[in-house]
């Protein structure tokens, strides 16, 4: 068990990592939508106790929302 909980935390170093660096060519519309949708994707699971579809609907509609503001 102690193996899975080692791997795991280094997938999430590593994915963060990588998710960080992706952002460097975006414009800040795009940042906002994206800050947006995880912002909303956290939101949904949270409402729906980890359910799949709120967290999609959460990101969803988080993005749009990132995506309007500024406008």
């Amino acid at each position: 068990m102690k193996k899975i909980s080692v791997f795991a935390v280094g997938a999430v170093i590593a994915t963060l990592l990588l998710s960080l660096s992706a952002c460097a060519d975006m414009t800040q519309r795009d940042k906002n939508t994206a800050i947006g949708a995880g912002v909303g994707a956290v939101g949904g699971a949270v409402l729906t106790g980890g359910g799949a579809l709120g967290t999609v609907g959460g990101a969803a509609v988080g993005g749009v929302i990132g995506n309007q503001v500024g406008q």
